[in-house]
């Protein structure tokens, strides 16, 4: 009797072990028999990193480098268009298991478990093209905008702009730059902060003249893929795939796709 108890607490004790593995592999790679899926989070109004054409499709250089990793890996991919001010929340309920949108690693080194840096980015203010805007210190006393919780807001609100800030006679947040651009246009606003290539982009698809971007930049920073704080293994596969893909000249072809012929490749 002793010995079939002893039998049984053993084959209960291994099969514990088995499903907690297997559980853990779910987390961050295919379980048996199963393909893993990397479900991409990304503010659908970010051009050219990740948005909506003109057809409805989701496209742009982000997704672009998503779908190449995980056609290499042979993964699954799905496309999460989220609110970017709730990127925190999908990333820990599971909804989304990195963010790959222009996401900032700067100030948010400890929060998430990163990707190496892949895009030099800079933070740039982009105002009307008749404006008498020319310098940081025309600003004072004007409305700038700025996308909530971005890499832009985290900016200005820091010790070394404070008195930029405090110069504004308002700073406001947006849920995107698309709302940011048509505020400015309508001239409900003065400014705003934004990434130098969604102003790029803003400014291209607009009426020539519209707007324009300041000589002066607001910060320099790092775009990275962020992924839960502690999934090193998917982390590592993105991370060694975007390396070879740097290697054999896809990440320059998908780069000078969205970047007017330009390759903004960081990656050394």
């Amino acid at each position: 009797m002793t010995r079939k108890i002893l039998l049984l607490c053993a084959a209960f004790v291994c099969a514990a072990l088995f499903v907690a593995s297997c559980g853990k592999c779910d987390k961050s790679a295919a379980t048996a028999g199963q393909k893993f899926t990397l479900r991409v989070g990304f503010d659908a109004d970010f051009p050219p990193y990740g948005f909506r054409n003109e057809n409805g499709e989701l496209v742009g250089f982000d997704l672009d480098l998503a779908k190449e990793v995980c056609k290499r890996r042979d993964w699954n991919i799905e496309l999460k268009p989220i609110d970017w001010d709730a990127k925190d929340a999908e990333l820990d309920s599971g909804t989304i298991n990195c963010i790959w949108n222009g996401f900032t690693i700067n100030g948010r080194e400890d929060k998430y478990t990163w990707t190496c840096p892949y895009v030099d980015n800079t933070l740039v203010f982009m105002v009307k093209g008749d404006s008498a805007i020319s310098t940081l210190a025309d600003l004072a006393g004007k409305v700038v905008e700025v996308q909530a919780d971005s890499s832009g807001y985290a900016a200005i609100s820091g010790d070394e702009k404070k008195e930029l800030k405090e110069s504004f006679r308002t700073l406001k947040t947006v849920p995107n730059y698309n709302n940011a651009a048509m505020e400015l246009e309508t001239g409900s606003c003065d400014a705003v902060i934004v990434d130098v290539a969604v102003a790029d982009d803003i400014i291209r698809r607009a009426k020539a003249g519209t707007f324009r971007k300041l000589d002066e930049a607001l910060s320099v920073e790092q775009y990275g893929v962020g992924f839960k704080l502690g999934d090193v293994f998917t982390r590592d596969q993105v991370e060694m795939t975007l390396r070879d893909m740097v290697a054999d000249g896809v990440f320059q072809i998908i780069s000078e796709k969205w970047f007017d012929g330009k390759n903004v490749c960081a990656i050394k």
